[in-house]
């Protein structure tokens, strides 16, 4: 039989005991971090934007030189001038209007900082925001150049005329369509509508360069 200082003992080391129920113990939340898309949109609008400048400039480029002249040395000599050309438009074009908006950003911080209190420090993170010119400016020339380098590499080692233009077509096509998913996937917008925006539009701009440049050269201008 138990004893009183036994039971008294027992109780005690009851009361001791620590409580393991799983339920009862607090869960820490965990905070998930969904990743803002919105970051990406100033570069890749400019990237997405030369690339496929690049590509249906340059092909209806060529594809207006190709509908009078079969050589293939004109074709390339055009598409390689408005490669050139085209990617320091875009450079430039991209490059004043983010200086443009860097010197307001920067403006108005001065503004904000003049009416802090004295001996506040500077926010950093709103410097970290500021948009970049250069780099806009890169990326648009660049992906100019990457989109421009689709019909020409595809054009140049075609002798037979009507393949050739067959070919630049194609290549286009397929560009217009990976450019268009990749803007998609990368800004998480309708990869369908999106590829088909730009597809249709590339065709579009083909073929009225293609048809007016036929037309001008039958009318013996």
């Amino acid at each position: 039989m138990m004893t009183t200082n036994q039971k008294s003992l027992n109780d005690d080391v009851k009361l001791a005991l620590p409580d393991n129920d799983c339920e009862q113990q607090a869960t820490p939340d965990v905070e998930i971090i969904e990743f803002d898309y919105s970051k990406r949109s100033q570069w890749l609008r400019a990237a997405v934007l030369g690339a496929t400048d690049g590509l249906v400039s340059i092909g209806s480029l060529m594809m207006g030189v190709g509908a009078v002249k079969q050589d293939v040395k004109a074709m390339i000599l055009t598409g390689c001038a408005g490669l050139v050309a085209g990617g320091c438009s875009m450079a430039i074009g991209e490059f004043v209007p983010v200086q443009s908006q860097l010197d307001i950003e920067l403006a108005q911080i001065k503004r904000d900082n003049s009416r802090r209190a004295t001996g506040e420090p500077e926010n950093e993170g709103d410097r970290e925001k500021l948009p970049n010119p250069a780099q806009a400016s890169a990326a648009s020339a660049v992906a100019f150049a990457i989109g421009a380098a689709v019909p020409l590499l595809a054009a140049s080692f075609i002798g037979e005329y009507k393949l050739r233009l067959g070919v630049v077509v194609g290549a286009v096509t397929v560009a217009l369509v990976l450019f268009g998913w990749l803007g998609a996937v990368l800004g998480k917008a309708p990869i369908i509508k999106s590829s088909l925006t730009i597809l249709i539009g590339g065709w579009f701009a083909m073929a009225i360069t293609f048809g007016l440049t036929k037309l001008i050269g039958a009318s013996g201008l």
